[in-house]
């Protein structure tokens, strides 16, 4: 069953056995899809939400958006962040109870921001940028699929991928123009969080687990087009908030 009223249920607890569903880490998934997945477990762990990753070659053709990651919960299948933000708030577990009216406009203003820029420079490295696409995403994306159905599915992926950054003028955009742009969201990003632990006081909301996806991402995924990680790193108050996440609640060996 898809996650369509966001009152169906809404007093059901959440149940121990929720999946999330997303790409093999190691050889398949790329950059975008990686920075979602994780923004997601993020989410769910400053939740104290119970979940299981479940990797599957064909996620994205599993998903009802067609987009990862996913979580099956009980009867219900909801995929990407806010829809799975929402979810959870109707099972009465929210990260920013504490925010004003005017502060959760405010969130959703930078989660926009985020979405516009920083998912967009990634899908621009990662599928336009032709030595990225011939070393990492090429070979990633065609790895689960015998020839020739890999070259055909990442051929028409590709340009799916072109057909909505066209739609969206970041597709003639030079390789300057992107950084730029994430340089400028970088800094609202920065001057917005100044020196605090989260971006609304000493708790994270689902703004941080965002933010946490894409720049732990970036920052810890080699390409051969370094330069977006180099454009990030530079902002030390977002490195250091990625890292503190990290840290606090993914505990890696």
């Amino acid at each position: 069953m898809k996650f369509d009223d966001p009152f169906i249920f809404a007093q059901e607890p959440w149940p121990d056995n929720v999946k999330l569903y997303q790409p093999y880490e190691v050889e398949q998934i790329l950059l975008p899809d990686n920075a979602s997945c994780l923004a997601v477990q993020a989410f769910l762990k400053m939740c104290n939400l119970p979940f299981e990753v479940e990797m599957r070659w064909n996620a994205e053709f599993m998903s009802p958006s067609g987009r990862v990651p996913f979580i099956k919960c009980g009867a219900f299948v909801v995929s990407e962040l806010e829809p799975i933000v929402q979810f959870a708030a109707n099972k009465g577990v929210t990260l920013c109870a504490q925010l004003s009216t005017e502060e959760k406009a405010e969130m959703r203003a930078y989660m926009s921001l985020i979405t516009n820029v920083l998912v967009n420079a990634e899908l621009y490295i990662s599928w336009l940028d032709n030595d990225t696409y011939n070393a990492v995403t090429r070979v990633r994306n065609s790895s689960v699929y015998p020839w020739p159905l890999g070259w055909l599915q990442t051929r028409q992926k590709r340009n799916a991928v072109a057909k909505r950054l066209k739609a969206l003028h970041w597709h003639e955009k030079s390789l300057d123009q992107v950084l730029a742009d994430v340089e400028q969201c970088c800094n609202s990003l920065s001057q917005r969080l100044g020196d605090k632990d989260f971006f609304f006081g000493t708790t994270p909301t689902e703004l941080d687990a965002l933010i946490f996806g894409h720049v732990f991402t970036i920052i810890t995924t080699r390409l051969p087009c370094r330069r977006l990680a180099e454009t990030v790193r530079r902002h030390e108050t977002l490195v250091s908030l990625a890292k503190r996440i990290d840290e606090r609640y993914f505990k890696r060996p």
